[in-house]
């Protein structure tokens, strides 16, 4: 059972406890735990079962997915007095990729077990929308980790275009706008405009008006 300064600390960052009954922070109480984690230990992954909710009392979090081609791509990073629920995405229905979570530094935290968790959840409302609330919070992040994602995936249609291209002219030059790339490729034309500027910025290709020039086919290749 946790100290009543442990508490008293966790009910500060549980903006719920006081809409609980007596019955609810009995529960909640006997399923809280003090853990640690050691730098570079995996809490969550594809193989391990819901953890729970975290509060984290010091050291560092990475919360991460990972793309089809297995890169890690960073949601967001949890220091102390952050709360993870994304920890517990097994109780939120609407979450259908897998979390991963990794202490970047020796981390202690306090850990609400995801049984009693997904019973209060249930039952009291509060809870529900503490747990909505935390993870809406951090819905831009989420979603600056899928376009990443997206654009990850973009790079290597737009080099398929473009070695396509350069083959059927037999020309490393290819007269041909960013509109008329976006059309064939099914993008939009701001999107092409920020993946060719990555490309040039790399030494793969150069822009001209209505003209791209392939200088490096190579790096074009490796990307694929």
């Amino acid at each position: 059972m946790l100290g009543r300064d442990e508490l008293k600390y966790i009910k500060s960052h549980l903006d719920f406890w006081d809409k609980l009954s007596e019955e609810e922070i009995d529960l909640l109480e006997r399923n809280i735990t003090k853990v640690s984690y050691s730098k570079g230990l995996n809490l969550n992954s594809t193989n391990s079962e819901c953890l729970g909710v975290l509060l984290i009392k010091s050291g560092a979090l990475r919360v991460y997915i990972l793309s089809e081609d297995g890169r890690e791509i960073t949601l967001y990073r949890l220091s102390p007095n952050d709360v993870c629920v994304l920890s517990a995405s097994c109780i939120i229905k609407s979450i259908t990729f897998d979390v991963h979570i990794d202490a970047e530094i020796d981390t202690d935290a306090y850990l609400i077990n995801i049984a009693a968790f997904s019973k209060l959840s249930t039952e009291n409302v509060y809870v529900e929308n503490f747990t909505y609330k935390k993870t809406i919070e951090r819905f831009s992040n989420i979603m600056q980790a899928m376009e990443q994602i997206l654009f990850m995936r973009f790079d290597k249609r737009l080099a398929i275009f473009l070695l396509d291209e350069i083959t059927k002219t037999n020309s490393q030059e290819l007269h041909i706008t960013q509109e008329q790339i976006a059309k064939y490729i099914g993008s939009a034309r701001e999107v092409v405009s920020r993946m060719l500027k990555i490309f040039q910025s790399e030494g793969i290709l150069e822009q001209t008006r209505g003209a791209i020039r392939i200088i490096n086919k190579e790096k074009l290749q490796n990307i694929i």
